[in-house]
Order: C-alpha cells, then sequence, then structure tokens
C-alpha cells in the first residue's frame, strides 16, 4: 500500500467513524448555545473525539486540529503533517433534523492539501480525494460539470451565522440573484463544495467559512477539475475560508466578475 492510499484509507475510515458517532447522538443530545445562531451539541465533540482518537491512532505524532473546543486536546506539535476535521458541517441541520450534514476531514502537509474525506451518514455518500490522484464518490470518478456560463449556472451559496446587511456574500446573492439559473442554500459548506466537485452544483462563493469547513472540500473540488481561487481572483488561501468555486475557467471568470461589481 503508497503512503498517499494509506492517508486516504485513514481519512475515509475516521470520517466514517465521526459520521457513525453523529447518528448514534442522534435524538438524544442536548442543545448549547455557542453564540447567536451558533448552535454546538454533545455530537460535535463526542465525533471529534471519534475522529482525533481514530488518526492518532495510526498517525500519534501527527498535528491534529478539530473546530470544536475539546478538552482533550488539540495537538499543536511539531509535526509537518496536520488533520483538519470538522466533526459536523451543518450543525442547524442537525439538530433540527434536517437530513443535509456531514464529516469533513483533510490531511494538510507543510501547507499542502495531501488527502480528504467529506462523509454525509444519511446518504452514505463519501466524496474523497487524493493530491494529483483524482477525487471520488463511493469510489467512483468525479467531475466538475460542463456549464460555461452564469445564466446556465446552478449557483450555491452559505451566510455567515448572523448575517449582516452589507455582508459580502449576501451583496454577491442579490446581485447573482437574476443572473444565474437558480440559487440554493443548503447550510453545509463542506457538502456544497462536494456537490460542486460532483456536478451538481455549478458555482459556490463564501466570504466567512473557516478552515475545517473548507479544508477537504478545497481538495476535492480541485481534483474533480474545478476552479478554487480567492475572492480577487488570486491563489486560495485556506486559512482565509474565503473564496470562489466553479466548474471551469469561463464559469469562474463570469463569477470573479460579478463579484467585483457587486462588490464595488
Amino acid at each position: 500500500m503508497s503512503v498517499n492510499s494509506e492517508y486516504l484509507r485513514t481519512c475515509e475510515d475516521a470520517a466514517r467513524t465521526g459520521g457513525a458517532v453523529l447518528l448514534d447522538w442522534a435524538d438524544r443530545f442536548k442543545v448549547q448555545e455557542k453564540g447567536p445562531s451558533d448552535l454546538v451539541t454533545e455530537a460535535d465533540l463526542a465525533s471529534q473525539r471519534a475522529i482525533r482518537a481514530s488518526i492518532l491512532a495510526a498517525f500519534p505524532d501527527h498535528q491534529f486540529l478539530g473546530e470544536e473546543d475539546d478538552p482533550e486536546g488539540n495537538d499543536c506539535g511539531a509535526s509537518e503533517f496536520r488533520w483538519i476535521a470538522d466533526p459536523l458541517d451543518g450543525t442547524t441541520n442537525y439538530v433540527h433534523r434536517v437530513p443535509h450534514f456531514c464529516v469533513s476531514l483533510a490531511l494538510e502537509r507543510a501547507g499542502e492539501l495531501v488527502t480528504a474525506a467529506v462523509f454525509d451518514p444519511i446518504s452514505k455518500e463519501c466524496f474523497t480525494a487524493v493530491a494529483g490522484e483524482g477525487a471520488w464518490l463511493n469510489g467512483q470518478p468525479i467531475r466538475t460539470s460542463s456549464v460555461g456560463q452564469l445564466s446556465d449556472a446552478l449557483a450555491v451559496v452559505g451566510f455567515p451565522p448572523k448575517t449582516e446587511p452589507d455582508a459580502p456574500d449576501l451583496q454577491v446573492f442579490l446581485a447573482a440573484i437574476n443572473q444565474v439559473q437558480a440559487i440554493r442554500r443548503t447550510g453545509s459548506a463542506a457538502l456544497n463544495m462536494c456537490y460542486v466537485a460532483a456536478g451538481r452544483f455549478d458555482v459556490f462563493w463564501s466570504f466567512s467559512t473557516k478552515v475545517w469547513d473548507v479544508a477537504a472540500g478545497a481538495l476535492i473540488i480541485r481534483e474533480a477539475g474545478g476552479v478554487l481561487t480567492s475572492p480577487d481572483g488570486g491563489d486560495f488561501v485556506l486559512n482565509t475560508g474565503q473564496f470562489l468555486a466553479a466548474a471551469g475557467d469561463s464559469l469562474h471568470d463570469e463569477l470573479r466578475q460579478l463579484v467585483h461589481d457587486a462588490r464595488n
């Protein structure tokens, strides 16, 4: 087994383990408030602990960054490898029993994404990718759509938990609503990115996501043939969580122009 295959196997196994924990906790958690409209549950923490344990059992010297502030700790060692986990992306959906949430997990080596897995425990869909080798859905190769212009595009958008009238996500949404075929809002950034990779959505933009929301999806989109950049068209910077994603170059060019006009 190659090193990348071992990383991918560990990544997928850990994501599926976290998903199983979420299903086990469904309907029996107590909801806590982490902030306005920003729900966190005991399920998040249980999922993260299980993911972390699964990864560190295989690679005990690797760093681990999880969304939740788990008292058992996020390792900050000197290893060049860092696992980035969102143990429950789509928390509000999960709390309200909307069947659209997932576990998102990626491995980064010296700043470069190596492998990724996003697992939807309801649909049993597992999106995976390895840098330079491609992207898959349940083991079958996936590619972005062939849509080349915004007027034919199904767009997806995410908003921050507290959306102000001048929020850039909202500004672009208002500019795009009459320029695209339709717009969806699903409540899971990681699944949005995977759906772009699989050709279900055509464009996605965000100015308010976090590194754990997008690390896995970023690699999956790229390996599926999509275009992912910063909002100004420059290189995507993982730690900012701000990006434009599109199925191809011409579609991305139109999206970038729309974003520029909307924000200026």
